[in-house]
């Protein structure tokens, strides 16, 4: 049976140079790991966002329509603006919720 080599013993210069590629990967991947983190918040911000403008913008518009048509003591627009923003809301939550599992 032929002998097992016996690992070779690196140069200083090798070993600093093996040292820093290794930084240099560990560097790259914390970066890149970051990067993904951060564009995925500003994902959900917008999602977020647009979770409660649009019931709320849909309240308003709808309850204005409403208040034109069929005039009365109390405004349509305000209550469904009201009425928007809470769905909005809770669909945001929902949605916040559902992200975090």
């Amino acid at each position: 049976m032929p002998e097992p080599e016996s690992p070779r013993k690196l140069s200083p210069s090798a070993e600093r140079m093996i040292r820093e590629v290794g930084t240099r990967q560990e560097r790259i991947a914390r970066g890149r790991s970051q990067r993904n983190s951060i564009l995925s918040s500003i994902a959900v911000l917008g999602l977020v966002g647009w979770s409660v403008t649009i019931p709320t913008v849909v309240g308003v518009l709808l309850g204005v329509w409403i208040d034109r048509r069929w005039p009365s003591r109390f405004s349509w627009a305000l209550t469904l603006l009201m009425v928007g923003l809470a769905v909005g809301c809770t669909n945001a939550w929902l949605r916040i919720r559902r992200d975090q599992r």
